[in-house]
């Protein structure tokens, strides 16, 4: 069984995080992942920029970082593969949202899906459409469209 967990660093409790929770595990079971255990860390735009600034050498605030943990030691003695940490910052969800003119809760999932996307294993070296990272993750919105976040 696949499992989510969220935690917040500088910014509030969000009040749809059981939906979050549930989005993200259907896409986790969309990409046939099992007995997964994902955090989702809800960060301020100021720690996701450092963050950022630490392990990717770029001093600004991004939407969304994942961090894989260890392949060499990914199952406890119950099976269960701790696949890493996505991280996001809610103010530049928002931000993008209101750029690309699209509803915040659309850009939330679009950052789920890209997050744990890069913990299966994909990667980007662009964000042009044609990227196949990105158009899996299109898919997936698209395949789980009708999931409301809030």
């Amino acid at each position: 069984m696949n499992s989510v967990e969220i935690s917040y660093q500088g910014v509030e409790t969000l009040p749809w995080e059981e939906k979050v929770v549930f989005y993200a595990v259907k896409v986790i079971n969309y990409l046939e992942k099992n007995n997964w255990e994902v955090s989702l860390v809800f960060a301020a735009d100021d720690i996701i920029r450092e963050l950022n600034r630490t392990y990717r050498g770029k001093n600004e605030a991004t939407d969304v970082l994942s961090f894989c943990q260890d392949k060499e030691v990914p199952v406890d003695v119950h099976g269960t593969f701790y696949a890493g940490d996505i991280v996001i910052s809610m103010e530049t969800v928002a931000r993008n949202a209101e750029y690309f003119d699209v509803a915040e809760e659309e850009e939330l999932r679009r950052v789920i899906v890209h997050g744990i996307l890069h913990l299966s294993g994909m990667d980007h070296e662009t964000t042009d459409s044609s990227e196949p990272m990105l158009i899996k993750q299109e898919e997936i919105l698209l395949s789980l469209k009708g999931e409301r976040l809030f």
